[in-house]
């Protein structure tokens, strides 16, 4: 079964300095036939304005994921964790028994555009951690490449959640597959371009769920990056 969300069905949030489009529930947006898809709690897909961002406030439970398509995002932490997530990079952040921590526009003059993932971990209750890796554009080029799972597979960073997430960048006609095992299932989001996903068309911001699929079929028709998530 496939199941399409088009990026014009999301929630939407504009508060000025912030421009956000959520795949699912969050904050003011609620929407009962659209609270996650399996594990995957949340994608939020933000534009924060230069100089401004989201400043110190709690997290506990859950594993979150910033993904940068344009611009630098500032990351600090009460793990003492301080960092500047770039596009390439994949930063998780484990909230576990609970940790605070603040994201600002590293730039005084120019957006950043990044998406905001949530997945709900195995278990409660683990200790807080955070990761950051980055993976070369090269590396993404016309296949998906495995940027986090659980144990950290094939020098991914470490999820704490039954997930493996893959990215893409796709040029026109460049195609890859990837086997789906029986029982798991998987979510596409488009962070930007036009790709082909199992036959289906989607444009920038656009989802799909896959159920019951053998395999996810992804390619290119305009240049498009996406990110892939084998759900169990």
């Amino acid at each position: 079964m496939i199941t399409l969300r088009r990026a014009s069905e999301r929630g939407r949030a504009d508060h000025g300095w912030l421009s956000s489009h959520h795949t699912f529930s969050f904050a003011d947006y609620h929407d009962p036939a659209h609270m996650g898809f399996r594990a995957l709690r949340v994608i939020n897909d933000d534009t924060v304005a230069a100089g401004r961002g989201f400043g110190a406030h709690s997290h506990r439970d859950m594993e979150i994921i910033s993904y940068v398509l344009e611009g630098a995002l500032a990351h600090e932490d009460s793990l003492g964790t301080g960092s500047v997530i770039v596009p390439g990079d994949v930063q998780r952040m484990s909230a576990g028994t609970g940790v605070m921590h603040s994201e600002l526009n590293a730039s005084k003059s120019e957006p950043v555009h990044f998406l905001q993932i949530w997945i709900v971990p195995a278990r409660r209750g683990l200790e807080p951690s955070y990761e950051q890796k980055h993976f070369a554009a090269a590396d993404k080029a016309g296949t998906l490449r495995l940027v986090a799972s659980p144990g950290g597979r094939d020098g991914s960073v470490t999820v704490h959640a039954d997930a493996l997430l893959y990215a893409g960048v796709f040029d026109r006609d460049q195609r890859a597959e990837r086997p789906l095992v029986p029982g798991r299932h998987a979510w596409v989001q488009v962070a930007r371009g036009r790709v082909r996903v199992n036959g289906k068309d989607l444009d920038t911001g656009d989802g799909l769920a896959l159920t019951g699929e053998s395999q996810i079929q992804i390619e290119g028709i305009e240049r498009g990056e996406v990110l892939v998530f084998d759900l169990a």
